[in-house]
């Protein structure tokens, strides 16, 4: 079992011909509101990927239909509390070429307390594994706890911040970067390349496992010596909201089943490359099925 201590926000979603510049006014062409937020996003692929998650969570009552949808794909939600406070929710702006800009409001989301950490631990086994992101609060608690519980700790220190540099990184198993995460966890210019980034990774966390993901430069797996890459799917993105969380989720359901690391990789970056072809975050993620037809068109391709 893998239990996700994660986000759940309301995405209230806005499609403008470019990302807004400071002092501008500008008109959108389109506005939705969906279910989001990294840790709802990783538990819903996950979920829709096969594997076994139940969610850690805090949603504001008048939600309950997030905490309903996460329930409908597969996700174990007995530990979503519905509370009197507002919800997470972020601003998403996603313009013309697919990419996006966002602004977090953190809400019920940054209300974990030392009881729900000790709740946790005793509802997970030693040896289950514990995803986090960077969306909730009392992370250095959490991660401590967890460790000495007997954890694996999986880590997506998403939206970057310099408190991550201060977090217990070294009790985390696997972490998940993309390329600026790298940069700022390693020191290195964001310009370098993806072998400068592995070394200076390993250099700091040797005995943590690293999944890297560039986007259209591919995906690389990288634990102590060994290394694995996947190229990028050539693709056109029309929003790349999410794609990071749909890797997470198809590639941790993958780990779940046992599969070897370049058939992780390989079922996470189809799964990514078929989430940006649609529009939203929640909303974007693929079904296993769909997932493995498209696999099984690009290797007989």
């Amino acid at each position: 079992m893998l239990h996700n201590l994660g986000s759940i926000n309301l995405d209230h979603i806005y499609r403008v011909p470019h990302l807004v510049h400071p002092g501008e006014t500008l008109a959108s062409h389109g506005y939705r509101v969906g279910l989001g937020g990294k840790g709802a996003n990783q538990s819903l692929a996950m979920a829709l990927a096969g594997g076994q998650v139940c969610h850690w969570g805090r949603l504001g009552r008048h939600d309950a239909w997030a905490r309903d949808r996460l329930a409908r794909d597969g996700v174990d939600v007995n530990h979503v509390e519905l509370v009197d406070e507002p919800s997470g929710h972020a601003i998403i702006q996603v313009d013309d070429q697919g990419e996006n800009a966002i602004l977090l409001y953190p809400g019920a989301n940054h209300g974990f307390t030392r009881r729900h950490h000790v709740a946790l631990c005793q509802a997970a086994r030693p040896g289950d594994w514990l995803l986090v992101q960077n969306e909730c609060n009392a992370l250095p608690e959490l991660l401590d706890g967890a460790h000495r519980h007997g954890l694996a700790i999986a880590f997506n220190p998403a939206p970057m911040t310099d408190r991550v540099l201060t977090l217990p990184l070294e009790t985390c198993r696997l972490l998940f970067v993309n390329r600026g995460e790298a940069a700022w966890l390693t020191g290195l210019p964001e310009s370098s390349d993806a072998q400068a980034l592995l070394y200076g990774l390993h250099q700091r966390l040797p005995e943590t496992a690293t999944v890297l993901t560039l986007g259209h430069e591919g995906a690389w797996y990288q634990a102590g010596d060994e290394r694995h890459f996947q190229p990028a799917l050539p693709v056109e993105a029309i929003d790349t909201t999410g794609a990071g969380d749909t890797f997470i989720g198809y590639f941790l359901a993958a780990l779940q089943e046992q599969r070897r690391i370049p058939e992780c990789l390989m079922l996470a970056a189809h799964a990514a490359a078929l989430g940006v072809q649609q529009p939203g975050a929640a909303d974007s993620i693929p079904s296993r099925d769909e997932v493995e037809r498209y696999l099984t068109g690009s290797q007989s391709a």
